[in-house]
């Protein structure tokens, strides 16, 4: 008789994290991977003996006694990980057109207000008045703070829009912007983006700002071995085809291969259109299937990473964004023959040395629509199909404006390049499993919050979601989705408590 067996689909973050959750409580944990490296966004790979991310290129919320420590310490997974902390008074540089400033985002809220009062001596009110209402925010998501609470209490802030927030702070036109201006981050869109999702977001990195060192596929590595030392496994290069329903439960799940898989509970790090579609179940009615179908997701990203000539670009311990014009939210709805209209450069930290760079990633937008040439093509490491030379044509020459784009801001930067390689959304969809090679997931919107917020729980009573879809995308983000999704099992009372008493431990 199976009583506390778990089959989670898909090993990115919210999955690792769920079963490292559950597996610590006495659940025995299956979890089944498509791709041959766990993690999803987690996952690096290596190019001319240098590492790079998929996804991670800083973590917020990570100093003592913040919540993304809490749970790490809660798994057991903290005190492993080899991680750098931010300039403090600059993690992350803004910069406009063709403008030479910087404006800096410093850590800490007072150092944050300091910092930028140096730009604006005028507004001091307003930077005070910001970071009074992000605190405000955050305050009233409980799991974010790792407190038990309700829905009602963030009700009230949902359909805040941040563009009409920053308007209502300030007639500087250039302070709005700056604030807004690492909004690649969450994929913002002026007339959608919630203040919430800006506030969540920008308030664990203004508390704390860490890179890691070496790449973030280490947080994947000691999750798997935390599940492993429970008694967990988790079986890669093994695809989930369907999930067969019986009654108001799912009763097996179907792999690729056509093996059945029995167990009592089932979690779902897919997509949840993903999810849905492969769910055979009278349950999941017409209306739901539609719903989930039809939500919009975030832009795509293309992102260009080089591996540097040793000794020649300095190693930078911030991030800096750049926009082509005094609006920093203009660059997700460029214009094809005017891109890039932004980007984020990050520059990796490595254990070799500090004073040089071994490689950085620049992060810019790119819309699913640019790949229909090459939309039913499918290309990852365990099945390696070339789409073409016209592919590779398309990567080279948007590799050259991008690099162009960074050369005007730091003159020289094509001779510290090496070599190159390039992820596309095509790179993203068929490595992180999303349909149009999302970077975020499912789009927040503050004109409609309820319809773009997925529960954990599903219409079958032992099937539930994890992952960046639920409630907000990053490592903080999905890591408090998971604990959301464990505690359907463990009961959140229960587990919020024994986070909070890990840090006595």
């Amino acid at each position: 008789m199976r009583n506390n067996e778990v089959v989670i689909i898909g090993s990115g973050l919210g999955g690792l994290v769920c079963g490292a959750i559950l597996s610590m409580n006495g659940y025995r944990v299956r979890i089944y991977e498509k791709n041959r490296q766990p993690g999803g966004c987690l996952q690096t790979y290596s190019r001319d003996k240098v590492i790079f991310d998929s996804g991670v290129h800083y973590i917020g919320g990570l100093a003592a006694g913040e919540n993304l420590y809490k749970v790490f310490k809660y798994i057991g997974i903290l005190d492993k990980l080899r991680l750098k902390r931010m300039d403090m008074d600059g993690f992350d540089h803004i910069n406009f057109n063709a403008e030479d400033k910087v404006y800096r985002m410093a850590q800490g809220r007072d150092n944050f207000i300091h910092t930028l009062l140096a730009d604006f001596p005028d507004e001091k009110d307003a930077l005070h008045a910001y970071c009074d209402k992000v605190s405000d925010v955050c305050s009233k998501f409980p799991l974010y703070n790792l407190r038990v609470g309700d829905y009602e209490e963030k009700q009230s802030v949902l359909q805040l829009n941040t563009v009409d927030f920053l308007r209502s702070l300030t007639n500087n036109e250039r302070l709005q912007n700056v604030l807004a201006g690492n909004n690649l981050l969450y994929a913002g869109v002026p007339d959608k983006t919630p203040f919430y999702v800006h506030a969540l977001v920008l308030n664990s990195y203004i508390n704390s700002s860490w890179k890691c060192v070496d790449g973030g596929s280490q947080i994947a590595k000691w999750l798997c071995r935390r599940i492993r030392e429970n008694g967990g496994s988790i079986i890669r290069s093994t695809a989930v085809k369907s999930i067969q329903g019986q009654g108001d439960r799912v009763d097996h799940i179907v792999l690729e291969n056509g093996e059945q898989v029995f167990a009592d509970h089932f979690i779902s790090n897919l997509h949840p259109a993903q999810t849905t579609a492969m769910t055979e179940s009278d349950m999941l009615r017409g209306a739901y299937r539609s719903r989930m179908r039809q939500l919009e997701n975030s832009i795509g990203a293309f992102v260009l990473n080089v591996v540097l000539k040793p000794g020649t670009f300095p190693y930078l311990n911030h991030n800096y964004y750049y926009h082509a014009t005094d609006d920093a939210w203009a660059g997700i709805s460029y214009e094809a023959a005017e891109w890039p209209q932004t980007y984020a450069m990050y520059v990796s930290a490595s254990s070799k040395h500090e004073t040089f760079a071994d490689s950085l990633s620049v992060m810019t937008y790119m819309r699913y629509d640019e790949m229909t040439p090459w939309q039913h093509t499918f290309n990852t490491d365990l099945q390696e199909n070339s789409r073409g030379a016209d592919y590779d044509a398309f990567k080279a020459q948007k590799a050259v404006q991008l690099m162009d784009c960074v050369e005007k801001k730091f003159p020289g930067f094509r001779n510290c390049v090496q070599s190159y390689y390039v992820a596309t959304p095509l790179s993203y969809r068929d490595y992180i499993g999303t349909g149009d090679g999302s970077m975020y997931g499912i789009q927040k919107d503050s004109n409609d919050p309820l319809r773009t917020m997925v529960s954990a729980r599903t219409k079958l009573s032992n099937l539930y979601l994890t992952g960046q879809n639920l409630n907000l995308h990053g490592i903080l983000g999905v890591t408090i989705s998971s604990v959301i999704t464990s505690a359907e099992l463990l009961g959140m009372d229960f587990l919020v408590n024994e986070i909070n008493q890990s840090i006595h431990t």
